[in-house]
Order: C-alpha cells, then sequence, then structure tokens
C-alpha cells in the first residue's frame, strides 16, 4: 500500500488559542458563574471615597491587567488550590493575548511584568519558579487582606456574578475598557437602575465621557438593554427630566442552576418499567 509522508513544511501546527486557554482554565474551576465582590468596583456608602480598584485600570488605561485579573478570579475562586493557580509563563501569556503580538520571550516577560501590576494593587500576590508562575488571590477590594469567596452576609461581601459564558464564548474580546469597566458597574446594581455620567467621577473615578463611550458600546454590543423613564422635576422647563436605566441582557447575565430530581422522584422513575407484550 502507498502511504504518504509529510515533511515538517507540510504539517499544520494546530496550537491553542487564548480563549482556548480561558476556556481550559474555566472548565477546571468548574464554576457557571464568578463570584467578585461589589467594593472592587466601589466601595460601600460612608468611605471616605466611592472609588473602588476598578478606578485604576480604567485611569491608567490598564485593558490588559483588567481582564487578566477578572480570569484569575475566575480560575482562583473555587478554593481548591487555596485560593491560588499555577501555570506555565507561556500559558499566562496566552491567556492575555500577548502572544499574538509578541516574540515567546516578550510574551512571557509582559505576561509576568502584568501580574506585577495587580500584585502592585493589592490584588493578587505572585511568585515564580523557572518558568512556573503561581498566582494567589487577595481579598477585592485592594486592602491586601486574604481572600475568601464572598457569601453576602454584610454590605462589603455583596457580590456581582460573571458567567462564564462571558469567556467561553468570546464576549470579553469585543470590549474595550470603557465598555469593561461599565459592564461591572451594571452587574453590580439591580436591573435597570440609572447610572448618570455625571456623577461617575464621584462614584467610579473616572470621566463623564468615559463612562458614556462605555455605556454606547455595551448597547452596540447588545450587551445591555436601556429604558427611558421620566422623572418629576419642578425646575425644569417640562416639569419632568428623562432617566435611561439599564440591565445586562441575557447573555450577560448570571446563568441559573440547573435544577436536579428529587431522590424520591428519580427512584420513582426508576422503578417504573415498561411491560411485556405477551405474544
Amino acid at each position: 500500500m502507498k502511504t504518504t509522508s509529510h515533511t515538517d513544511q507540510d504539517m499544520q501546527k494546530v496550537v491553542a488559542t487564548g480563549r482556548d486557554t480561558r476556556t481550559a482554565v474555566l472548565k477546571r474551576s468548574i464554576r457557571a458563574n464568578v463570584p467578585l465582590r461589589k467594593t472592587f468596583v466601589q466601595a460601600p456608602p460612608g468611605a471616605a471615597s466611592r472609588h473602588g480598584p476598578l478606578k485604576q485600570f480604567v485611569t491608567g488605561r490598564d485593558l490588559r491587567g483588567l481582564k487578566a485579573y477578572l480570569m484569575i478570579v475566575a480560575a482562583c475562586s473555587n478554593g481548591d488550590n487555596g485560593w491560588s493557580t499555577r501555570h506555565d509563563s507561556a500559558v499566562w501569556a496566552r491567556m492575555m493575548d500577548i502572544q499574538t503580538t509578541a516574540t515567546d520571550q516578550s510574551a512571557r516577560t509582559g505576561a509576568w511584568r502584568t501580574l506585577r501590576r495587580l500584585e502592585s494593587r493589592n490584588l493578587i500576590t505572585c511568585s515564580r519558579s523557572g518558568t512556573m508562575i503561581t498566582v494567589t488571590l487577595l481579598r477585592e477590594d485592594g486592602s491586601g487582606q486574604p481572600y475568601d469567596r464572598p457569601v453576602g452576609k454584610t454590605g462589603d461581601d455583596l457580590f456581582l456574578q460573571i458567567p462564564a459564558t462571558f469567556w467561553t464564548k468570546g464576549y470579553d474580546e469585543a470590549l474595550d475598557l470603557p465598555a469593561l469597566a461599565m459592564l461591572l458597574v451594571i452587574a453590580r446594581e439591580k436591573p435597570w437602575s440609572a447610572f448618570p455620567a455625571e456623577k461617575a467621577p464621584d462614584w467610579y473615578g473616572w470621566s463623564a465621557d468615559t463612562h458614556e463611550r462605555g455605556l454606547k458600546k455595551l448597547l452596540d454590543l447588545g450587551y445591555v438593554e436601556r429604558m427611558k423613564t421620566f422623572a418629576k422635576a419642578a425646575l425644569a422647563p417640562a416639569g419632568y427630566t428623562e432617566v435611561y436605566r439599564y440591565q445586562r441582557t441575557s447573555i450577560t447575565r448570571p446563568r441559573k442552576a440547573r435544577k436536579t430530581a428529587t431522590k424520591s422522584t428519580t427512584t420513582k422513575k426508576s422503578a417504573v418499567r415498561p411491560s411485556r407484550s405477551k405474544g
């Protein structure tokens, strides 16, 4: 039988993409939704400043760092490895999509520098041994305190949720920095909340323009929906003002837990067997 051989030049490499890597990380964490304390976005009422650690990413134009941090939360928050995750620096680089525009060594270096920025903001600790990098979560408020899974019992322990499909279906890839920041802001609040741009500097720490650009991008992508409402305003010429309210659309909302059959129901079903017809 005649066989066909292929030279190395004929063989096409099958290489994992950034999305493939992020999906594999999420499968290991076995979570449909990723919890993130709301204090990352905004400090609770009564704090000296309402700004959360998210401000530093937006004002520092650090989209790569923000995406990397959210993936770290996704990878570590199940607690299987003590709130830590460990990968080769090349895997970290691919998780951040750095390898698409850099050489292997430059990508590895870029990944390490990104992780060190997160460490300087007291959101993680990181260490490396050879090419392996271990990252451990700290509390999301930037206090440097050890991480524990939020359960929502106190004001500073309330959390929002990001569906794993946000990464596995590539929704994250279409977002710029203002849009990603505003998606987290909207996820932090109840459905159909208002987000006045003039409040953005005080509430979140970025400009009204950044705020509005983020909302527009989310609307264009179909990640959020908007509803016009009216509020009474005695000093306005018309006696009212228009107020836009927003909520996430189905593709960016948390996934609902699947219902499992009760033991009694399962037992009853297994006890019913089809009757045999008589021949």
